[in-house]
């Protein structure tokens, strides 16, 4: 039988992720318990590698995963681990090849972004927000999940999280989040 309090641990295997709560992120590599596991100076640093967002964008935020890769921002703090059904915002899916930031992660955060930020003309954005994937050889940044923008109002507002790759622009907008503009 499982102790409840060892989470599962048997004492001589190291601690699993357990998909039915959250876990906060250790600080460090040196703190991590769970294999795979990512850090928050891991998290912190990708943000800023590949979007140059600043890392005190993050310094309010506690984070956590919950299930095989599913990582949360939360603008406070509460116990670890804790088994409630969501905390504050998914930001990014780990645990696979490439990290995929959420479309919430990107319109909440992605003001701030200076990297791989394609910016669209208005056409280029309305088809972006309908979901279509769209032919786009002038990008000549990084291949990848990039943050799909267009300029309103003097301003560079975040649409959502592409895909480019082989000069096109895939839409990955949710399609339950996908918007008919025009």
């Amino acid at each position: 039988m499982t102790d409840p309090n060892t989470d599962g641990v048997d004492g001589d295997s190291p601690p699993e992720n357990d998909g039915h709560r959250f876990d906060r992120l250790p600080a460090t590599a040196a703190e991590r318990e769970v294999p795979g596991r990512p850090t928050r100076a891991e998290v912190v640093q990708w943000w800023e590698q590949r979007y140059g967002i600043p890392p005190a964008t993050w310094e309010e935020h506690t984070f956590w995963e919950k299930g095989n890769g599913k990582l949360w921002a939360f603008a406070a703090d509460v116990v670890s681990p804790i088994p409630v059904e969501s905390l504050g915002l998914r930001i990014l899916r780990t645990r696979q090849e490439h990290w995929k930031p959420s479309t919430d992660a990107v319109q909440r955060f992605g003001r701030a972004a200076t990297e791989n930020v394609v910016r669209l003309d208005r056409t280029e954005a309305e088809r972006f927000a309908r979901g279509e994937d769209q032919e786009l050889p002038r990008w000549d940044g990084d291949w990848g999940y990039v943050i799909a923008a267009h300029e309103i109002a003097d301003g560079v507002e975040p649409i959502g999280v592409g895909l480019y790759l082989h000069g096109e622009l895939r839409s990955t907008v949710p399609k339950g989040r996908q918007e008919d503009l025009s």
